[in-house]
C-alpha cells in the first residue's frame, strides 16, 4: 500500500474504517507518527507525504490508544 495515509484526513479516520484491519490502522498510524512525518521545525505536528494538513502528535497517539479500547455497546443485553 503506498502512501496509505493520503487518503485520510485525520488519524481518527483511520482508527475508525470500518474495512481496515487492526494491524493496517496500526502501521498507518504508526507512520504517521514516524519522525520522518514531522513538521520541520514544528514537531509536534506530523504531515506524512501526500497528507492534505497536519495533524498533532497527540492526536495520532490518541488514535492508536482508540484501536485498544473495547468496541461500545449500546447498553442493551443481547440475550
Amino acid at each position: 500500500m503506498s502512501q496509505p495515509f493520503s487518503r485520510f484526513l485525520h488519524p481518527f479516520d483511520v482508527a475508525h474504517h470500518p474495512n481496515l484491519e487492526p494491524e493496517v490502522k496500526r502501521a498507518i498510524l504508526a507512520s504517521w507518527a514516524s519522525d520522518r512525518a514531522a513538521v520541520k521545525d514544528q514537531p509536534a505536528l506530523r504531515k506524512p507525504p501526500g497528507a492534505r494538513r497536519a495533524v498533532p502528535i497527540d492526536e495520532v497517539f490518541a488514535a492508536m490508544r482508540s484501536l485498544d479500547e473495547p468496541p461500545q455497546t449500546d447498553g442493551r443485553s443481547l440475550q
